[in-house]
């Protein structure tokens, strides 16, 4: 198979680290991309690194039991690290303040923690089988305040950071999911709602695994991705995909179903909004692009794999050493081994090996694998970095030796014109509500209103200038001493821009039609629209749903080592109940 022909491949800079063995313990932290190599539970050092990490953070702290979870907070500021089943210790990495470790142990009584994340960079959550606790930390105190908390069954949970969103399984099947958002110190509860598990006989007792549940933002959009290994219908044995739509508000949804065609040991990731499932057996992956067409039955809609299945791009591990060693060939990494760890949304680990990578889609061997150009182009445009592969599809179509039919080339540029036209469009309506104050949020009205103000304030002081006879300056009430013109009083707090002092109507008034600068009033509407046309944004935001202003910790996970006992999280292969906090213990070797 030619390099052209592979549509995934692993990123040229892995992060590297030590290698999982009896003595060294590896955990993954999925908000802060971070690998954490703890050596004697931390007593002969502990390695944190990360993708966008120059230096690595290095330090020690003392041997308390084995360690079963370890997160730093955002920005790196205090760090968490669970030992037992009823407390979690902290440590501040806040210059200035004391780095003595402090501890908190869970509220609800006999409850077990689960494992816990951080939300924010003082705010964490403790999952118990017995429920939910958001705290706020309190580093300069060395304590913690219970913010909120709430009571049920938790079988297992997940957490998406970039949502800021944690699934709860509960009930005896573990298939029904409770949501629970978190933002600015707040926690609210979502809509629970319930995974339909596969048909099975009445003799097999079936319930929701962790291993085959995850969460990611696809399209701006938050899913719950179910692998389901048994379809429901009779005539159908293969595996499939289920896309559950989580919103902020409503009920959540089956939306999706992605038709896997095959039974086997599956894996998920999800690159540039395209699901990519990774099938060990073959060796082999696939994606799937939910924004393209498929077959909508009323209710959901069904997707096949957009490209034939192919491997990810053969990776060559350098060999580390003395220069005479590195002069030796590269070694071939082993492509969906048992020891591969696969974490939201495109992190593949290998603890055996010591290799975090971030999985990539190639753009240019797509278009030689997609005949159809109309369909070509719709996979393009939802795609990063697609410009030169477009421009050289529209280049290869009008080239002599290659030219396409007049209607493939009418339906190509059919559909670029089509997505200029929703560029414009998105632009018009935000230069719209630039220009229309009933459409404008709440603080832009307000500031609108206080010019209003301030406009029906200048002309009666103007109306009272010319009714009375002229004073001079220097004596005018309530004149401004520096500019000899009445004082505007709607507001009594003044600005100073550019050395001249103003009121808030004044400032307004220099901003009324447009963006400017305060200090330069538009003196007419012919330039407040040149001006407008030069500062605005080139096209209006996209928030995404559940978005956080800041990225969330999830729980991190240890990871496997080749011929170890370890916790695995979801993975290749599958794994018996969970055994330590949540966690599936299991061997590389097991068998599904």
């Amino acid at each position: 198979m030619g390099g052209e022909d592979y549509y995934l491949e692993l990123c040229e800079r892995p992060v590297q680290f030590e290698k999982a063995n009896p003595v060294n313990c590896v955990f993954f932290d999925e908000a802060n991309k971070q690998v954490f190599a703890v050596r004697s539970g931390g007593a002969t050092g502990v390695v944190v690194k990360g993708p966008d990490d120059r230096n690595p953070i290095s330090f020690r702290m003392d041997d308390r039991g084995e360690v079963k979870c370890i997160k730093f907070s955002l920005e790196n500021k205090i760090l968490a690290v669970q030992r037992t089943s009823k407390a979690v210790d902290f440590c501040n990495f806040i210059p200035d303040n004391s780095q003595l470790e402090y501890t908190q142990e869970c509220k609800t009584k006999n409850a077990n923690i689960l494992g816990f994340c951080w939300t924010s960079s003082t705010e964490i959550v403790f999952i118990t089988d017995q429920g939910i606790e958001f705290y706020q930390v309190l580093p300069e105190k060395r304590s913690l305040k219970l913010l909120k908390s709430h009571n049920l069954n938790v079988n297992w949970y997940m957490y998406c950071p970039e949502s800021a969103v944690i699934l709860l399984s509960t009930t005896v099947l573990e298939n029904v999911l409770q949501p629970f958002y978190f933002r600015a110190g707040t926690m609210s509860k979502l809509p629970k709602f319930e995974i339909e598990l596969p048909a099975a006989p009445k003799s097999t007792k079936l319930s929701l695994s962790e291993r085959d549940i995850a969460m990611a933002t696809i399209y701006g959009q938050l899913y719950v991705l179910f692998l389901r290994h048994h379809s429901r219908t009779s005539n159908s044995t293969g595996a499939e995909v289920v896309l559950y739509h989580l919103p902020r508000e409503g009920a959540c949804k089956k939306m999706h179903i992605l038709k896997l065609n095959r039974t086997g040991k599956f894996a998920l990731n999800v690159v540039d909004n395209l699901v990519v499932v990774h099938h060990q057996d073959t060796e082999t992956s696939v994606i799937f692009d939910i924004k393209l067409r498929g077959e909508f039955d009323g209710s959901v809609t069904f997707h096949h794999p957009v490209l034939p299945a192919r491997s990810i791009q053969p990776y060559q591990i350098p060999v580390a050493g003395p220069a005479a060693v590195t002069s030796q060939s590269p070694v071939p990494c082993k492509l969906y081994s048992s020891s591969w760890i696969v974490f939201q949304p495109d992190i593949i680990i290998s603890a055996s090996q010591g290799y975090l990578w971030n999985l990539q889609v190639k753009l240019q061997p797509i278009v030689n694998l997609l005949p159809d150009k109309g369909r070509l182009m719709d996979f393009l445009l939802q795609r990063k970095e697609c410009k030169m592969v477009i421009l050289s599809v529209c280049s290869q179509m009008l080239a002599e030796s290659d030219r396409a039919t007049l209607p493939v080339i009418a339906t190509v540029f059919d559909k670029l014109n089509h997505e200029y036209k929703k560029y414009l469009d998105a632009e018009q309506s935000y230069a719209t509500k630039e220009n229309h104050p009933w459409l404008w949020p709440e603080p832009a009205l307000e500031l609108r209103k206080r010019w209003c103000s301030g406009q029906e304030e200048q002309r009666k002081s103007g109306s009272r200038s010319r009714a009375k006879p002229e004073q001079p300056t220097s004596q005018k009430a309530g004149a401004d001493p520096g500019s000899g013109g009445p004082v505007r009083r709607v507001h009594a707090r003044a600005v100073t821009v550019r050395g001249k002092q103003g009121d808030a109507a004044q400032v307004c008034d220099s901003c009324a039609d447009g963006i400017y600068s305060f200090s330069e009033p538009v003196p007419d509407p012919s330039a407040a629209l040149l001006t407008r046309t030069c500062h605005q944004d080139p096209c209006p935001a996209q928030p995404l749903l559940h978005a956080p202003p800041v990225p969330a910790v999830p729980r991190a996970q240890r990871l496997q080592a080749f011929g170890l006992p370890a916790a695995v999280p979801r993975k290749l292969l599958s794994s018996r109940p969970p055994a330590v906090t949540g966690h599936a213990e299991e061997t590389v070797n097991s068998k599904r």
